[in-house]
């Protein structure tokens, strides 16, 4: 599935703020944000609940978010591939405009959900896809509204 708006890169660390500095004097004009988050998700072993340090740097229309895994149970972080420095690619993330339809064709592909949320009505939701065999990487898929869209390009 290829579809959306490409607006983010994802990458793991095992430290944050090493994964931050690889940004300074490369683009990033504001100190990022970061945050500490449970995420519970839906999962093909029912619901589990990731633990991360997270932040999000934007260069130009591009956001990179860095993930720091604090406590994760389905090891999607912790199989991001070494390349030897302090960031690996993990997910692209794409942003689409009607949920309810796009979720009706996931179920008709064959790349795999490997996690899923939905916070209900106008709220933020995602999913993974793992095209790690195919791409070497999952591919994540959101949807928000316009005003939720504005609330993230200003972080």
């Amino acid at each position: 599935m290829f579809e959306g708006h490409l607006y983010q890169l994802g990458y793991v660390c095992d430290n944050l703020e090493e994964g931050i500095a690889q940004f300074r004097g490369r683009g990033m004009t504001h100190e990022p944000h970061i945050m500490e988050v449970d995420q519970p998700v839906d999962s093909p072993m029912g619901e589990v609940v990731n633990r991360m340090r997270l932040c999000f740097i934007w260069i130009g229309d591009m956001q990179y978010e860095l993930i720091q895994p604090l406590a994760d149970p389905l090891g999607i972080y912790a199989n991001a591939p070494s390349n030897g420095g302090p960031l690996r690619f993990h997910q692209t993330c794409v942003r689409v405009a009607d949920w309810g339809d796009f979720r009706a064709r996931v179920d008709q592909q064959d790349l795999p959900v490997v996690m899923e949320r939905d916070m209900g009505g106008d709220n933020l939701k995602f999913l993974y896809l793992d095209a790690r065999k195919q791409l070497g990487h999952y591919l994540e898929y959101t949807w928000m509204t316009d005003a939720q869209w504005d609330q993230i390009r200003a972080m």
